[in-house]
């Protein structure tokens, strides 16, 4: 299943893919997101999660 669209509220990123079934959610500032992978910030690294919430990479910002 495919990310449709990303929210971020108090300090929580929520993914969602078809009809608005949340796929899964994070702690930390969103910083973008693709059809794939979802780019979360937490304090001074990047975390890249896949559509089923499985951190796939991570990288210093």
């Amino acid at each position: 299943m495919s990310i449709l669209f990303v929210q971020e509220r108090n300090g929580l990123v929520y993914v969602y893919g078809e009809n608005n079934i949340q796929l899964f959610s994070r702690c930390g500032e969103l910083y973008g997101y693709t059809s794939s992978s979802v780019t979360i910030k937490s304090g001074n690294l990047l975390h890249i999660y896949n559509e089923k919430g499985t951190q796939i990479g991570s990288r210093p910002c």
